[in-house]
């Protein structure tokens, strides 16, 4: 299993964030026009905005999934710009999690070997400690008496909670969770957000929720509000 790493006070900073796609063609378009934020660890913060507002744009850059046209991004104070595809891809396996609004599970693989994923995508091989690891997490989903169930025989809500246990796998600094209630029903969207919220306070997580449920994120410490590629309406610091 990977050693844990300190998470520290400041998990992302971005500042004068920009995306343009089609650069220097008739058709280019930019979609971030300069964004500003900073997340500190133990912060759990909403990202609202309509849909096309650039909220996924932004995901994809904050998780390196995508790289800007301008402005720097820093992970736990690691600057990202000139770092090799290579660099950007171990960055983002030991520092980010990431839960979906589809869970992305194997459905044929059991909620442990879900689990295990990533970390056997890190040491390319199991060993008891992984497993032990992997265990440890879905006791803490609450799924420790499904850890032999195969994915596909498991309730949307308890998916969920299977592709949650994977994204902090690797101890993440930052979990990216887009709209990861959005296919569940209240009652299942209610449990999944409450263990978002307990196991990041636990972690000291840094939180970024991305959420068309007012509800959900009025019970956040920050909501980002993003509007035509900008964040407006607040504070892009907490």
């Amino acid at each position: 299993m990977a050693e844990s790493l300190a998470v520290p006070a400041v998990v992302l900073q971005l500042q004068g964030v920009r995306k343009t796609f089609n650069p220097a063609q008739p058709n280019a378009v930019e979609v971030l026009h300069g964004i500003d934020l900073t997340l500190h660890a133990g912060e759990f913060c909403a990202v609202v905005g309509p849909s096309g507002s650039g909220k996924s744009t932004l995901l994809n850059i904050v998780g390196l999934l995508d790289r800007p046209t301008a402005g720097s991004v820093a992970i736990c104070g690691q600057p990202t710009q000139g770092l090799a595809d290579d660099a950007l891809t171990y960055l983002r396996g030991h520092r980010i999690g990431f839960v979906f609004q589809y869970h992305h599970l194997l459905s044929a693989f059991t909620a442990l070997e879900n689990v295990l994923m990533p970390l056997l995508a890190d040491a390319g091989f199991p060993n008891p400690l992984m497993v032990q690891r992997a265990a440890e997490l879905l006791e803490q989903v609450g799924l420790l008496p499904y850890l032999a169930q195969p994915a596909n025989r498991l309730s949307g809500g308890q998916q969920q909670r299977v592709a949650l246990a994977r994204a902090l796998a690797m101890q993440p600094a930052l979990l990216l969770a887009d709209e990861p209630t959005g296919n569940l029903d209240t009652a299942s969207a209610d449990s999944v957000f409450a263990l978002l919220r307990e196991i990041g306070r636990r972690e000291g997580m840094a939180v970024l929720f991305v959420t068309h449920n007012a509800a959900l994120a009025s019970r956040c410490d920050r909501t980002i509000n993003v509007v035509d590629g900008l964040i407006v309406g607040g504070p892009s610091a907490g």
